[in-house]
């Protein structure tokens, strides 16, 4: 056959001298043969050296080329993206083309890894693979991505890490992938309120000594009627439409909570906290916020729009700047309050006792003093 071709042998019968070989192989090929070379390469120049069944390379005056390594693609053609490669990952061996690696992201450092033989340097172990220090586990999930374009991620597989690897090899379609698998597989936030039954639980496994910490918790509509529930922290917690009745809250902690629309009659509320506080519209009837110690609710700042307080003992309890706008304070006893600054505007305080009360500043437009216990002084009330 020619020299450099795979496919266009003769058979024929050798006999006579060398130029009559070279004649009849240029007559099967049609060709003008010159030289006449063995399979090694080796130049024939006597037809005695030629064997039976050997295989013979003609030419026509150019150097013998062997089919065997001519068909081999050069170096840095497209057909170098195709050939094998085995990666040793974190101990693991990978085995995949150069084109999974380089052809899906192309700006990837996988791809830059390995689109050119030995620019990187990439190092390799006794069998050859190429080391890549990383885990196998979370690198699998990427290598079959860039095979197949799917993210598919076996149980048991965080998605947190395999997200890390695609961050580390810059995988950034993998990224977006990721982050959405994760954000799918997240549970959904819990805010339906705690029941009493919780809650009781939860009280019983508390020992009396140790602070409660109740603070944002979601409690709305529930009712914690009759339940102890001294020194809790309620701060920024959602009570709205609770039913607090006959609760003993003292010195509670309800600085920010809301308060709004729930029932608080009869509830132990000395000492407590309520600054700044929303309980617009709750029911607060015969309410002890007087403590005999002599340590006073602080209400300053409280939203107390439309509550019903009537009948309550409030020794002074601080209410500086609250908002009492159309609340009723009948009957109530606020002796020593602090009043200061609070808007008490359609306020009915018939029947109260505001006995050294603080009023100053405090507006009193449209309030109701009707039936006064002790005379109210002006320099009680200057606005």
């Amino acid at each position: 056959m020619m020299t450099g071709a795979r496919e266009t042998g003769q058979v024929v019968a050798v006999y006579g001298t060398l130029s009559d070989l070279l004649s009849v192989a240029s007559s099967k090929l049609g060709i003008k043969a010159t030289s006449v070379y063995n399979g090694k390469g080796g130049l024939i120049d006597d037809i005695a050296l030629i064997r039976d069944d050997d295989v013979l390379f003609v030419c026509e005056g150019e150097p013998f080329i062997d089919p065997q390594t001519d068909s081999k693609p050069p170096e840095g053609s497209l057909g170098s993206h195709t050939d094998w490669l085995t990666l040793n990952v974190g101990g693991r061996y990978f085995t995949t083309t150069r084109s999974t690696l380089v052809n899906k992201e192309p700006d990837s450092m996988l791809a830059h890894m390995f689109k050119d033989k030995g620019v990187w340097g990439n190092k390799q172990d006794h069998r050859g693979a190429f080391l890549i220090d990383r885990s196998p586990e979370y690198f699998e999930p990427i290598l079959n991505y860039l095979r197949h374009g799917q993210l598919i991620v076996n149980d048991g597989i965080n998605l947190l890490g395999v997200l890390e690897e695609a961050r580390f090899f810059g995988i950034d379609s993998l990224i977006e992938h990721l982050e959405v698998a994760i954000k799918n597989s997240q549970p959904p936030e819990d805010h339906s309120p705690i029941s009493r039954k919780e809650f009781v639980r939860f009280l019983l496994a508390t020992p009396t000594k140790s602070e409660l910490r109740c603070q944002g918790l979601n409690f709305s509509g529930a009712d914690l009627s009759r339940l102890d529930l001294r020194y809790i922290n309620f701060k920024m917690a959602n009570l709205s439409r609770c039913n607090l009745a006959h609760a003993n809250l003292c010195c509670a902690n309800l600085e920010r909570a809301d308060l709004s629309g729930s029932v608080l009659d009869c509830a132990n509320l000395q000492g407590v906290k309520m600054l700044c506080s929303n309980a617009e519209g709750a029911s607060l009837k015969l309410c002890n916020f007087e403590d005999p110690s002599g340590l006073k609710a602080n209400l300053e700042g409280a939203n107390l729009k439309g509550v019903d307080m009537e009948g309550s003992q409030m020794t002074g309890i601080n209410l500086r700047v609250a908002t009492l706008k159309n609340a009723k304070l009948k009957n109530c006893n606020l002796r020593g309050a602090t009043l200061a600054g609070t808007d008490l505007e359609n306020c009915d305080l018939s029947g109260c006792d505001l006995q050294e009360a603080n009023l100053r500043g405090s507006n009193v437009k449209g309030a109701i003093f009707e039936e006064m216990l002790t005379p109210l002084h002006m320099s009680q009330s200057v606005r």
